[in-house]
């Protein structure tokens, strides 16, 4: 019996990858469908390994879906919440991905969520004060923005982990259980014996 089989080493690689893939939802970028393509080639590749049925990619298609509109929903809500219009939201989120990929070079990366929250804080601050706003009022609204966009990247990850744990409880290999004591014994003395 294998210790480490080549199955679990290449699943276990393969979710290393999509919890990777998971952060470019940091930048703003669609890395939960990311994920969703990264998994549809894993069953191209190898449709053996994992048993993904229509079940499966119904709960993978809602959850990528579910992740979109509570970015997007949340934001909103938020923005909306402490006052912001509709112009000054939607200039909210186009600062947050401009201020995403201007700051992602800081901090190996990290940089990009403290230029998409400042991003939207700014694009809804400028836009509401354009509009003739008192700075009060449009500093409030920007504050919205800015909150309702972490939120909405926290959700996103959120539903991106879920993708992620249902795929890992789908194509993780089944190890085989041992049948007797005398087998879990064997098991552990040649697992002694590899250290």
């Amino acid at each position: 019996m294998e210790v480490f089989p080549f199955a679990s080493l290449l699943a276990g690689a393969f979710l290393t990858l999509l919890c990777f893939v998971l952060f470019l939802n940091i930048f703003g970028l669609p890395a939960n469908w990311i994920i969703l393509g990264l998994v549809a080639l894993w069953k191209l590749l190898l449709p053996g390994q994992g048993q993904l049925g229509v079940w499966f990619w119904a709960g993978m298609v809602a959850f990528a879906l579910l992740g979109e509109a509570l970015e997007l929903g949340v934001q909103v809500v938020k923005a909306r919440h402490y006052g912001s219009s509709s112009s000054g939201t939607f200039a909210g989120m186009v600062g947050a991905f401009v201020g995403a990929i201007l700051l992602a070079p800081l901090f190996w990366g990290l940089g990009a969520l403290l230029g998409a929250l400042l991003g939207a804080w700014l694009g809804c601050y400028l836009m509401e004060v354009a509009k003739g706003r008192p700075s009060s009022e449009a500093m409030n609204a920007a504050m919205g923005a800015m909150m309702g966009r972490f939120l909405g990247t926290v959700c996103k990850c959120g539903t991106g982990a879920a993708m992620i744990a249902l795929t890992a409880h789908h194509i993780w290999p089944d190890l085989a259980e041992p049948e007797a004591p005398a087998e879990v014994l064997g098991i552990l003395l040649h697992a002694l014996i590899a250290c």
